[in-house]
C-alpha cells in the first residue's frame, strides 16, 4: 500500500475515533507509517529505485554499457550493481583504446557480473543467489540467451562453420554465469532507465578522462 494512502486512511479513521484509546492507537500507527517511510528511503538513498521484477523475485541486480568513439575506436565500458534493498554496492568503468561497440558491452555485462560475485564472496552470500542483468544492448542479451547456446555445443561455431565475432568475450561471459542463477534483461538505451544513464555517463566519463 502506498504512504499516502495509509496516511489518508489514518486522517478519516482520527476523525471518526471516539475514544482515548482509539486515539492513541491511530498516532501510534501513525508513527510506524512515518518510519516505515524513513526506512524505505533510507534504503534507496542512491536514487536508483530498484526494477519491479527484481523487488518482486528478491534479486539483486546488476547494469551494464558500453561505449564506443569510432567503432572500431577507444572503447569504454561501465556497470553498476544494487543489493536486496537498493543499495548501490559498485560502480566500476574501464577503457579500451581500440575496440568495438559490442565488445565493449560484452566487457560490461561480464565486469558486472564479476564484481557482483566477488560482492557475494566478501558478504558470504550464496552462489544460487538470483541475479537480474540489465543491458541497452540487443546484442548481448539475445546473444547469451539464443545464440552463446548453439555456439557452445558446435565448438563455439556458427552453423556456417565460422567463428562467432567476439568469441573471446563470449565464452568468458558464458563461462561466468555457468551454475549460477542469472536472468538477462533487454532496456531502451537512452530512455530514461536511471542506472542504464548511470552506465552511460560512467563509460562517457571513462573515455573523457582517458583523453578520448
Amino acid at each position: 500500500m502506498k504512504k499516502k494512502t495509509l496516511f489518508n486512511a489514518l486522517s478519516y479513521l482520527s476523525k471518526i475515533a471516539e475514544t482515548e484509546a482509539q486515539i492513541d492507537s491511530i498516532a501510534i500507527l501513525r508513527t510506524l507509517t512515518e518510519s516505515i517511510e524513513e526506512e524505505a528511503n533510507d534504503s534507496k538513498s542512491d536514487g536508483f529505485p530498484l526494477p519491479n521484477e527484481a523487488v518482486s523475485d528478491n534479486a539483486f541486480t546488476v547494469y551494464s554499457d558500453g561505449a564506443c568513439r569510432g567503432n572500431p575506436g577507444p572503447g569504454a565500458w561501465a556497470s553498476m550493481g544494487q543489493d536486496l534493498t537498493g543499495k548501490v554496492i559498485f560502480e566500476k568503468s574501464g577503457v579500451d583504446v581500440n575496440s568495438t561497440n559490442n565488445r565493449m558491452e560484452l566487457d560490461g555485462a561480464y565486469y558486472a557480473l564479476e564484481a557482483l560475485f566477488q560482492h557475494f564472496d566478501e558478504e558470504g552470500i550464496e552462489d544460487q543467489q538470483l541475479v537480474y542483468l540489465y543491458s541497452d544492448s540487443k546484442y548481448v542479451v539475445d546473444g547469451i540467451l539464443k545464440w552463446a547456446p548453439g555456439w557452445k555445443r558446435r565448438g563455439w561455431k556458427k552453423a556456417d562453420g565460422k567463428q562467432p565475432e567476439n568469441v573471446d568475450r563470449w565464452k568468458r561471459l558464458e563461462s561466468i554465469v555457468q551454475g549460477r542463477n542469472v536472468m538477462f534483461y533487454w532496456v531502451r538505451g537512452h530512455a530514461g532507465h536511471p542506472q542504464n544513464e548511470r552506465c552511460d555517463l560512467l563509460a562517457n566519463q571513462a573515455l573523457d578522462e582517458s583523453g578520448f
